[in-house]
């Protein structure tokens, strides 16, 4: 697997307190990308994605990001850290320049098999006449939160609501 690094405590990446792997490589090569130092696929350096596996073992850790560069051009290495993330109870996001529905017409075994491992797509180019600060975890409005496993299963996007919030929303104050 070849990263052009790691951040053991990312909280920008997704919610909670993330590992967060960025792979090398992307051929989306997006104008304004804040990753450009990860476009190159030969750049970075080369890890076995087992190494990784003991990152996955700090007990602050809520979940694995899988950004880059593009996650989807090295499915194989970051599913098997996917895998290792659910062992352990931690949830899984991948950011992907693609679209939801580019990989389901692509029907690429590999890439569908990451996204069966994981929880949460980040799904879209960046794109810099988009880009805003107000959307959490995205560069640009028109990238979305997809909840993986409803989105497999019913074959279209669903867009992932995030638990916490929903929790708030139906939480009533007590009567003073």
């Amino acid at each position: 697997m070849r990263i052009a690094g790691t951040v053991g405590d990312s909280i920008v990446d997704g919610p909670g307190l993330r590992f967060a792997v960025f792979v090398q490589g992307c051929s989306h090569h997006c104008p304004g990308c804040q990753n450009p130092h990860t476009h190159d696929p030969a750049g970075g350096h080369e890890v076995d994605p087992e190494s990784l596996f003991s990152m996955l073992d700090d007990p602050l850790l809520d979940g694995l990001t899988l950004s880059g560069g593009e996650p989807l051009e090295q499915p194989e290495a970051c599913t098997e850290l996917a895998r290792a993330a659910r062992e352990r109870g931690l949830n899984v996001w991948v950011y992907t320049g693609y679209t939801f529905e580019t990989l389901l017409d692509q029907a690429d075994p590999a890439r569908l098999e990451l996204l069966r491992s994981a929880d949460v797509l980040v799904d879209g180019p960046f794109l810099l006449e988009e880009r805003s600060l107000d959307v959490p975890w995205r560069g640009s409005r028109n990238q979305r939160l997809l909840d993986l496993p409803q989105s497999l299963e019913r074959g279209c996007a669903v867009l992932w609501v995030d638990p916490r919030v929903d929790r708030l929303a139906q939480f009533t104050p007590p009567d003073t």
